[in-house]
């Protein structure tokens, strides 16, 4: 635990070295790079007021500006919100969307660790914590993040079986987002948030698991019958004990069949007879 505290310590120390070289960069920028300066802000003294209207810009709320002056970050870093002013010739600047971006990530075909073939898609926010890094030190901080999340998500589910693939989805989205954010972290991106959309098997597999469930739900089925037919049984043998001890309690029970048939209205109705009553037709 202590190791991992120390990694991410000295990963930030890096990263606010890496900011602070680019943030001072623009104090080495020469002899001629100060006389172009000069230069720059001459013409724009000579071309007031127009050249206010080139001088002066206007970043949004969510939005950061980058102003690199002769190829240089200028000093303090990002810009903004609000106004800030640049020089016409020298300076040019870029704008950084810091709201949080969402992507999919499109079904990759994944062979799990017990050799099956599963098709899995996803969604992932991030945003841009840190708008110089993610300028200067990369091309395209959103194309690079959406295949970096592709081959993250093939590598992370290469590693895991088919039933730990269908069970532990939040763990995965949480192992995916940690790589990714800790990839990123160079790049200025903090990644936020990683699911995991959809889990796509094969056809054949799809059967197989549908025969194998509905087996397992018979097997229960005549497991719970059995156990029922099994107490109904005792039920019934209880019940002929209790009518044994009282011969009356026989005829009860057979006025009461007769009242139930009655009731619903049948055309049959059966009348016991005792058995003693036909004994005697029988020794004859």
């Amino acid at each position: 635990m202590d190791t991992d505290n120390e990694e991410v310590a000295m990963k930030k120390s890096r990263r606010r070295d890496r900011q602070s070289a680019l943030e001072n960069s623009d104090s080495d920028i020469g002899l001629c790079g100060w006389v172009l300066v000069a230069f720059s802000i001459l013409l724009m003294l000579l071309t007031l007021p127009i050249s206010v209207w080139m001088c002066i810009k206007i970043v949004k709320e969510y939005e950061r500006a980058i102003i690199f002056r002769l190829g240089r970050i200028l000093r303090g870093g990002a810009k903004g919100p609000g106004l800030f002013f640049i020089l016409p010739c020298t300076d040019s600047f870029i704008n950084v969307d810091m709201r949080t971006i969402t992507f999919d990530i499109p079904p990759q075909e994944v062979l799990t660790k017990d050799s099956v073939t599963v098709s899995v898609d996803g969604v992932v926010y991030y945003r841009v914590q840190n708008a110089t890094l993610a300028v200067a030190n990369i091309t395209n901080a959103d194309a690079a993040t959406r295949l970096l999340a592709q081959t993250t998500l093939r590598n992370v589910l290469g590693t895991k079986n088919l039933a730990e693939i269908l069970s532990d989805r939040e763990e995965i989205a949480h192992n995916m987002q940690a790589t990714l954010d800790d990839a990123t972290d160079d790049w200025g991106i903090k990644v936020e948030r990683v699911e995991i959309k959809d889990v796509k098997l094969p056809l054949q597999l799809q059967r197989a698991m549908a025969a194998e469930a509905e087996a397992s739900r018979e097997a229960r089925a005549k497991v719970i019958a059995a156990e029922g037919e099994m107490n109904a049984s005792r039920a019934l043998k209880e019940a002929s004990l209790v009518i044994a001890e009282s011969p009356s309690g026989l005829q009860l029970r057979y006025l009461q069949t007769l009242s139930t048939i009655a009731a619903e209205k049948n055309s049959t109705i059966i009348f016991p007879l005792p058995l003693e009553m036909m004994q005697g037709f029988i020794k004859r």
